[in-house]
């Protein structure tokens, strides 16, 4: 049998927007433990983005993450010899980690001057249902429509 499963830690909200949802991102983003660079670039980021759009910066970011959250996915499991593609839903907690993944990802990944410019741009590129993030998810959708049939080996 398994030993107990690991708490979850509680979260502080983050100082400007009073949002948990923000300093999970944040947490996400930050490398070698330079949370305060980490927050830097998200604000600066936010700053970016409600010049772009003209729109609340953080209401574009959360409608972004909104865009790129997957429902379902595809996941392997081995029946009989053979290994299939078992569309499955994603637990609430996993869907926010990946979309916050996605969307971090496809931002280091575009061309740009600086992190926060390029996230701005991701941002404003998901809020729009455009970007890598969103083809992303748009993909593991398809994939999982694709492998319906084998909906019925689910556990």
């Amino acid at each position: 049998m398994r030993k107990a499963q690991a708490k979850k830690l509680t979260l502080e909200k983050d100082p400007k927007f009073e949002d948990i949802l923000v300093t999970r991102f944040v947490n996400t983003m930050m490398w070698d433990g330079k949370k305060t660079l980490a927050f830097d670039i998200f604000y600066n980021a936010l700053d970016r983005v409600s010049e772009l759009t003209e729109e609340d910066g953080y209401e574009v970011w959360k409608k972004a993450l909104q865009n790129v959250t997957p429902s379902v996915e595809v996941r392997s499991r081995r029946v009989g010899g053979s290994t299939f593609q078992i569309p499955t839903e994603v637990r609430p907690d996993r869907k926010i980690s990946l979309s916050m993944k996605w969307l971090i990802r496809s931002a280091r990944a575009r061309n740009g001057r600086s992190m926060a410019e390029k996230l701005a741009q991701e941002i404003v590129a998901a809020s729009k249902g455009e970007g890598n993030a969103v083809r992303r998810k748009d993909d593991i959708h398809k994939m999982a429509d694709a492998n319906r049939a084998f909906a019925h080996f689910r556990v």
